[in-house]
């Protein structure tokens, strides 16, 4: 196994026109001036894994939960041998950076050894999780095999009233903060991010203020107020649910405002240097990029962990990782949108630098990849309104000279040099 770091292969080091030593054990290294060597880069560079869809807590808003000793989802769910066999041909491609997701990451009883297997292999961790599994054995466990990544907490709430709450689980507030509160101890690095929620978003400036008093928070924490539905199509109840907790457009505004005095003025900024019709093409996003991918927790690599679509997915129980990258992700790459309405709408939008809309969040709204999504479609129009991108009346599709006013904002930005 060669350093991940610098991912030098065997001939590159055994042919790089540089003076070989002889050691006094008849060993050799080679000696090399790191400014003459050009180092190869992997075919992939970062892999989500899907530990697990369950989770110890039952939230409100979650597109994702099944019960923690689900007999259907463990039954389906990869196998030991399997995670790691993944691991390892994540490694033999390169791969520098995993995160473990879930449902809750922690939840499966062979994380420690798929964790440690992770790291053996000379890649960073990345972690996913409600912080209410950590105990002091996976301190310990953290202290001893660093992840070099960080792990990312979401807090459902700052009082055990709101965050019991959302997550439905009597004891999870307390679970939760132990576990923080043994990471702040024992100087373990990690981040934390909330939800809003009517629950917790009158808690949401409290959350922010606490946020940045944790070392290693450099930046502000972010809160989530997109809510997707059920990325697998299991239950019309839940979904309903969940589009009853949506913010409707006029709050989502409100809320922003309310944190943030310059909220209209970097969306105006970000969309000058970002925004631009994207045509016909399903992901002009980082999904399904050749080096990076997403696991669930059956084994299906996929461009994203939401988008639960089969035409997008890899069966890796039949297939490996470097097929899949190579042979597989270009071809979802270069799908095209077919849907009339999308094509009117969203391939010639030009706010769709600062919208949401993507295949994973149109599968699960409607089970296809190219529907507008009018909830979002809602969201942008109103704050491009309010920030002077679109006048009142236009619809962003029917912006002719939209070339000329993103120039226009970009001239007039005052981080145009970023």
């Amino acid at each position: 196994m060669y350093c991940q770091n610098c991912y030098l292969n065997f001939e590159q080091k055994m042919n790089h026109p540089q003076k070989r030593v002889k050691m006094t054990n008849d060993s050799y290294i080679t000696k090399l001036d790191i400014r003459n060597v050009k180092l190869k880069r992997g075919l992939l560079s970062k892999l989500d894994v899907e530990l697990t869809e369950r989770c110890n807590n039952n939230c409100i808003h979650c597109y994702i939960n099944l019960p923690p000793d689900d007999p259907v989802a463990k039954g389906r769910e990869l196998s030991t041998e399997e995670t790691k066999d993944i691991i390892k041909q994540a490694a033999d491609l390169g791969c520098l950076s995993m995160l473990f997701t879930g449902g809750e990451s922690l939840l499966r009883e062979d994380f420690e050894e798929i964790y440690v297997y992770t790291r053996k292999n000379g890649i960073k961790v990345f972690i996913f999780t409600n912080a209410t599994l950590i105990d002091t054995k996976m301190i310990d466990l953290f202290k001893r095999i660093p992840l070099l990544g960080k792990i990312e907490i979401t807090v459902y709430g700052m009082k055990k009233k709101s965050y019991e709450a959302v997550s439905r689980v009597p004891g999870s507030y307390e679970a939760a903060w132990r576990g923080i509160n043994l990471l702040l101890e024992n100087k373990i690095p990690f981040l934390v991010k909330s939800v809003v929620l009517p629950p917790t978003k009158d808690e949401i400036p409290e959350f922010n203020a606490w946020a940045a008093t944790i070392p290693g928070m450099d930046d502000p924490a972010n809160s989530t107020m997109y809510l997707d539905l059920r990325a697998n199509h299991d239950s019309e109840i839940k979904n309903r649910q969940i589009k009853g907790l949506r913010l409707s457009s006029e709050e989502f505004l409100d809320f922003n405002l309310h944190l943030a005095d310059d909220y209209l003025a970097d969306l105006v900024d970000f969309c000058s240097r970002c925004g631009g019709a994207q045509g016909d093409s399903l992901f002009p996003c980082d999904a399904a990029k050749h080096n990076k991918g997403c696991v669930d927790a059956y084994g299906r690599l996929k461009p994203c962990i939401g988008l639960s679509n089969p035409e997008t997915a890899y069966d890796l129980k039949k297939g490996t990782l470097k097929d899949a990258i190579t042979n597989f992700f270009p071809k979802v790459r270069e799908m095209k949108a077919k849907n009339p309405e999308y094509l009117a709408r969203c391939a010639r939008c030009y706010l769709r630098g600062i919208c949401e809309q993507c295949p994973g969040k149109a599968w699960a709204e409607y089970g296809t990849m190219d529907t507008p999504i009018q909830y979002l479609c809602d969201i942008v129009h109103l704050q491009a309104r309010r920030a002077g991108l679109l006048n009142e009346g236009e619809m962003s599709w029917e912006v002719e000279d939209w070339e000329e006013r993103l120039k226009k904002f970009k001239a007039e930005s005052p981080n145009t040099s970023l």
